[in-house]
């Protein structure tokens, strides 16, 4: 991604998120993301069509920096599960740096159903990037499943996380642990 390109959808992000946390993601419209981030409307324009498409890069610029932090030599020394807690567990880190307007976002999600079916395929993308990054095979019927189960626990454990103060998110650890420690089992049992 060119990096002019890349800061600029940065800006954009951070901007938002924090119009989000302090008025709420619903009262939060483009033009005071504009305002708020300096940029046009023209300008805005030129990366998104509608504020959702700032989830979607908020999404696309977690995984960038998760992908960024995996080193591939080193991850070939511990097991799969571990590489898929150690990546969750990054990506639960870098949304710390959003966090005031993520817990926005996530608040006015309740409210708006329309908007969870929107992010759905853009949950998923990610999702499938990280076990893809992980080593775990996502391709054909199994991958599916596997993606589709890693959805439902990032965003179980994203309830969690969403709640936990502590400074070493102690709580969204044992929830990731936990639910991998049930979805490790039913892959086992379906030899998936």
């Amino acid at each position: 991604m060119n990096e002019k390109v890349s800061d600029v959808k940065c800006k954009i992000v951070e901007a938002a998120l924090e119009l989000a946390a302090e008025q709420g993601w619903a009262n939060t419209t483009l033009r005071d993301i504009s305002e708020k981030s300096g940029f046009s409307l023209s300008e805005i324009y030129t990366y998104i069509e509608h504020k959702d498409d700032i989830l979607a890069l908020l999404g696309r610029i977690i995984d960038q920096r998760v992908l960024g932090d995996i080193s591939i030599s080193e991850q070939d020394t511990i097991s799969e599960r571990d590489r898929i807690f150690d990546i969750f567990m990054d990506r639960y880190d870098i949304l710390n740096d959003y966090r005031a307007g993520v817990i926005a976002v996530l608040d006015s999600l309740l409210c708006d159903p329309k908007q969870v079916i929107i992010s759905m395929p853009h949950i998923c993308r990610s999702m499938n990037w990280m076990l893809e990054a992980a080593g775990v095979e996502t391709s054909g019927v199994r991958g599916a499943i596997k993606v589709t189960g890693m959805t439902a626990i990032y965003l179980k454990v994203l309830r969690v996380w969403k709640t936990d103060d502590s400074k070493d998110m102690s709580k969204t650890m044992a929830a990731l642990d936990k639910s991998l420690d049930r979805a490790e089992g039913i892959v086992y049992s379906f030899g998936l």
